[in-house]
């Protein structure tokens, strides 16, 4: 059972997110260990001559900051912090450049914070950005802005960083590297007959009371962040694997389809978890009014929305937001995300893609919804 879900659930996946912790990265706080980041940087060279793409979310920032400032104890004060990312981000960039340049990658650091993706303008910046290093063969690495956040050092840990990015990307799949086999019946190093829970759903309450409490000194996550980013993943309907950062080829055996460390499957697939959520939407801030030819377009063909067949806009919406989608007699035949602002479609309305340069003062998308994130009333 075990091995058939992780054949369905990597084996296939096309867009993956790692994460891996401090206490790997930084070799227990000993600086950054340049052979596993090497090993691991290999792997992800491999995966994407495969044709799958890949996003790095490290920690270690931190902790090698204290390496280099010679601090034995994680400091407690925002400034500290802030100042122990800020020397730590040097090395850790510099590192992952060079060892996924041997592997003849190009690397990009993204710096994300809590409030970048609470705004809906820069979450959606943040995601085209990310997709499009992605179509240029580009590895983003990514962590938390340590260095100009203030409350409390922000998403918490970087598995929550991991998810919530999984959720931005739209990943098939998160792989969380950590310095455990995976997720046990209890705590093996304290319960000798603690067992590895080999497969369960995400977002199983069971799951919780299993995983204790925090991990190491070095980073502020444990197995129950890891739990909940594997429920917060699963929200957008990426599948998440718990595993050893040091086992053999382990990000190759996994995608590969071997059951390695501890497999938490999401309950709906991706494209259906994104299409429920848009059709489940309660507040709608705009509509756009269609003519016939688009509505036999959308509901014949699964077509996107084009901007040339819409007649009318309604509302004042932004650039993400759930629309309604309506025929000339006014029924919502639909409703999905938006390209445009209210302001921007009301330019566009009824023109073709090859105005928009013209008519807005850059090029954009060619559709107003694209099929992926509209949803057809029945």
């Amino acid at each position: 059972m075990a091995q058939e879900q992780a054949n369905s659930a990597l084996r296939d996946a096309h867009r993956v997110v790692i994460k891996v912790g401090s206490s790997l990265v930084t070799n227990e706080g000993r600086g950054l260990d340049e052979a596993a980041i090497g090993e691991w940087c290999r792997q992800m060279a491999e995966l994407v001559r495969q044709g799958r793409e890949v996003i790095m979310v490290s920690s270690g920032a931190v902790a090698e900051g204290m390496k280099r400032l010679g601090w034995a104890k994680r400091p407690r004060e925002i400034h500290e912090l802030q100042a122990a990312a800020a020397v730590g981000q040097m090395g850790l960039a510099h590192m992952y450049e060079t060892k996924l340049r041997e592997n003849g990658l190009g690397s990009a650091q993204v710096l994300l914070t809590h409030a970048d993706l609470a705004d809906r303008e820069r979450y959606l910046n943040a995601r085209s950005t990310l997709l499009t290093l992605l179509k240029l063969g580009v590895v983003p690495v990514i962590n938390e802005n340590d260095t100009v956040v203030n409350d409390e050092i922000k998403f918490g840990d970087n598995d929550t960083l991991g998810a919530l990015v999984a959720n931005l990307v739209e990943a098939d799949a998160l792989v969380i590297l950590t310095d455990q086999k995976g997720l046990f019946t209890a705590d093996p190093r304290k319960d000798a007959s603690a067992e590895l829970v080999h497969v369960a759903q995400a977002g199983d309450a069971a799951l919780e009371a299993m995983a204790g409490g925090v991990g190491s000194s070095l980073g502020r996550g444990g197995m129950i962040t890891k739990i909940l980013a594997a429920k917060r993943a699963a929200g957008s309907g990426a599948a998440t694997v718990i595993a050893w950062g040091r086992e053999p080829d382990a990000l190759l055996r996994l995608c590969h389809g071997e059951a390695i460390g501890t497999l938490l499957v999401a309950p709906t697939q991706k494209t259906q978890a994104r299409k429920q959520w848009i059709a489940d939407h309660l507040q709608l801030r705009g509509a756009v009014t269609v003519d016939a030819g688009a509505v036999a377009k959308l509901q014949g063909d699964g077509s996107s929305l084009l901007p040339i067949g819409m007649v009318a806009v309604e509302g004042d919406f932004s650039r993400g937001d759930v629309i309604a989608i309506r025929d000339p007699q006014g029924l919502e035949i639909a409703r999905g995300l938006a390209n445009y602002a209210s302001t921007e479609a009301r330019l566009v309305c009824r023109k073709p893609s090859s105005a928009f340069e013209a008519l807005l003062g850059y090029a954009a998308e060619p559709e107003m919804v694209h099929r992926d994130n509209l949803v057809l009333k029945r």
